[in-house]
């Protein structure tokens, strides 16, 4: 008989396993989890037909034969992850009929085995309980800056360093403008914005974690208020850079091949209600004829930054730093990090792993 567990109960090397379809998995999960689904797509869509037109029973029935066909693929799949893990933990969306039967069989098989309380459901309640109290003990340093100073980049060097950073950006898979999304695939999903910022807050060794200013959307993702609030209170780092770096940062990160160049006039033309269809028409002529680097200032200087100075929160800021060259201005922010470790009198990197 396997064992029921809940989320905050899991502990050492343990594997996630959830066993919903690839859509479902796709869509949001648990962080880290690997998918080893028991119904493809189609077969799950089929099976949720029977069960609506025709019954419960039928539905089951159908659904047996299903897995009885997958059962080799998903033995082996199971085999791969038990080679690799001490154990593994079961889920699907509710904590139903799919983990249930999944875990009975590979209990039985003598696979070391544990079903999540309740499936991603009962994961979704943890993250809705605990995400606000996790953020009561942070205190963010937040970096500020026009667009193109390389805040992202900053951030990612960072993490490199071994500092706590959140990239907001990064987790949503949007820039946080509109024309954020140029060169990103992929929508992600509120629930799978929220467990990410979840996990990497649990996981957390400092209680002080880099982030970006950001506004309360980026795309299509909504930034929970409390987090925007808790980044008021936090330290703020204004970053600066000479127009012609932001440009080349900005190209850089856009104009990577035709397909970015498609997404950006589409973008421009989104602009109308702001810049003008004049406007509008000059920049895409612009970025046809190749002149990214003359629609990149002229956007920075009439669009985006009037917007910036319009939009951000006034800060008194704690520093003040220049990243025309970014390692630079990493260099300078780990110098001010240190520097703020002793003044605050606590070590910024021992704090014990949040459960």
């Amino acid at each position: 008989m396997y064992k029921e567990v809940d989320y905050t109960e899991l502990k050492g090397d343990c594997v996630l396993v959830d066993v919903r379809s690839p859509i479902e998995h796709k869509e949001y999960t648990i962080p880290g989890a690997v998918n080893v689904p028991l119904f493809e797509d189609e077969e799950r869509s089929q099976i949720g037909t029977v069960y609506k037109n025709v019954g419960t029973d039928e539905a089951k029935r159908l659904g047996i034969e299903v897995v009885s066909r997958r059962l080799p693929y998903i033995y082996d799949e199971i085999l791969k992850l038990k080679g690799k893990h001490r154990y593994m933990a079961i889920f699907c969306e509710r904590g139903g009929m799919r983990s249930s039967s999944i875990c009975s069989l590979l209990c039985s098989l003598g696979v070391n085995t544990v079903k999540l309380k309740d499936g991603y459901k009962g994961y979704r309640a943890k993250v809705n309980e605990l995400l606000p109290k996790l953020i009561e003990d942070v205190q963010f340093i937040v970096l500020h800056g026009h667009t193109g100073t390389g805040k992202t980049d900053v951030l990612e060097a960072l993490a490199n360093k071994g500092l706590e950073v959140i990239n907001l950006e990064g987790v949503a898979n949007h820039r946080g403008s509109q024309l954020g999304k140029v060169g990103l695939k992929g929508i992600v999903s509120q629930k799978q914005f929220e467990a990410e910022i979840f996990e990497s807050l649990r996981r957390r060794k400092s209680d002080f974690v880099y982030i970006e200013a950001e506004s309360g959307r980026i795309g299509n993702i909504l930034v929970p208020k409390y987090i925007i609030n808790k980044m008021k209170e936090g330290k703020h780092i204004l970053l600066e850079s000479d127009i012609k770096c932001r440009a080349k940062r900005i190209i850089e990160q856009y104009v990577t091949d035709e397909d970015c160049i498609r997404q950006l006039i589409e973008g421009v033309a989104r602009l109308e209600g702001y810049i003008g269809k004049a406007k509008v028409a000059e920049y895409s002529d612009m970025i046809l004829e190749g002149k990214y680097f003359e629609a990149s200032v002229e956007l920075m200087e009439r669009y985006y930054d009037p917007l910036y100075y319009s939009s951000q929160v006034k800060y008194q800021y704690d520093a003040v730093f220049n990243s025309d060259d970014t390692n630079k201005a990493v260099e300078d922010i780990e110098g001010w990090h240190r520097v703020m470790q002793i003044i605050l009198g606590c070590s910024l990197s021992t704090t014990e792993d949040q459960t």
